[in-house]
């Protein structure tokens, strides 16, 4: 698969969102009725990854899940580092210089490493993958997102046996991010996961969506994406990853620690203080939908939770 940087790419070599979407449909439809696709024997566990590819959501498929447009999943976004208007991120991200950049994985591993950009895209092959995203603020989009298992750069550090939690760090610059001149929050952005939540084979580390690399406004040039949490869970442009024996004060947590517990699951039955989570708008669509226990993904990580109190601990 031919990875670009942001700077490299051609508006030639952008796939249009309709020939995206055709080009799934086509090979869901030619897999179903048993079309030979050269290099591929259908049945092998390559196969079946080829169609997960295709499939409108892997795992835990809903028949009416469809994506969300390029342009909404690139226009309406929280990213309070430029603004807190859903409009914001698109009109100021712009200025966020994206390359060089360095993430930095360090903390209680036997082998930390500060990777350029460049170098996360050569050492951890990018796959697509089509996840649903519920905001707290009770919508939710479907985006297919490029990018790598977060558990492939944990188990090269090696964490040490002492290691329970992983923290996560945004780029803190205020002249490329005039969001940060605003105490909002406590800058720069903090995120954390449980280490066997940030092992799991469905958190990834996302560096772009359409095929095409990671817009500015929705995270360039690394993301995390967690697909049962909440999405301001999934913090953004990403400069450290830390591994550490305590559990971190994420950023949320610590400016409304009742509205924002440090777990975040997508639960509809523990309401935000000021709404109900009951329920949910997919952009683009005007109805509303009922929310999903952990958006839907209960089957692949409810396991991570057994005997917890999901209302205490949300």
């Amino acid at each position: 698969m031919s990875i670009h940087k942001r700077d490299d790419i051609l508006s030639s070599e952008i796939t249009d969102e309709n020939i995206y979407l055709g080009r799934r449909e086509f090979f869901c439809k030619a897999a179903k009725l048993g079309f030979i696709v050269p290099g591929l024997k259908f049945g092998t566990a390559e196969a079946a990854g080829f169609l997960n590819l295709f499939s409108p959501i892997k795992p835990s498929a809903l028949p009416d899940d469809k994506l969300t447009s390029f342009q909404n999943i690139t226009h309406y976004n929280n990213f309070y580092e430029f603004g807190t208007s859903k409009s914001d991120p698109a009109k100021y991200a712009g200025m966020l210089k994206t390359s060089p950049w360095e993430v930095k994985v360090e903390g209680l591993v036997r082998y930390p490493r500060t990777y350029s950009i460049d170098d996360l895209f050569k050492t951890y092959p990018q796959e697509d993958r089509i996840y649903r995203l519920r905001c707290v603020e009770a919508w939710s989009m479907v985006i297919p997102w490029r990018g790598f298992s977060l558990a492939h750069l944990l188990k090269k550090a090696d964490p040490l046996g002492n290691a329970r939690f992983v923290e996560f760090w945004t780029l803190h610059d205020p002249q490329q991010m005039p969001g940060q001149n605003i105490p909002v929050l406590e800058w720069p952005y903090r995120e954390g996961l449980r280490l066997d939540e940030a092992m799991h084979p469905l958190t990834i580390l996302a560096t772009g969506l359409y095929g095409k690399s990671l817009p500015n406004q929705d995270g360039a040039p690394v993301r995390l994406v967690i697909p049962w949490k909440y999405g301001f869970k999934s913090i953004k442009s990403i400069v450290k990853i830390r591994l550490i024996d305590h559990m971190p004060r994420t950023s949320w947590e610590l400016a409304a620690p009742n509205e924002y517990g440090f777990y975040s699951n997508v639960n509809p039955s523990v309401n935000h203080p000021r709404w109900s989570q009951a329920t949910e708008r997919r952009i683009g669509e005007w109805d509303l939908r009922k929310t999903l226990l952990f958006n839907g993904y209960a089957n692949e990580v409810a396991s991570l939770y057994t005997g917890m109190n999901l209302r205490k601990n949300f």
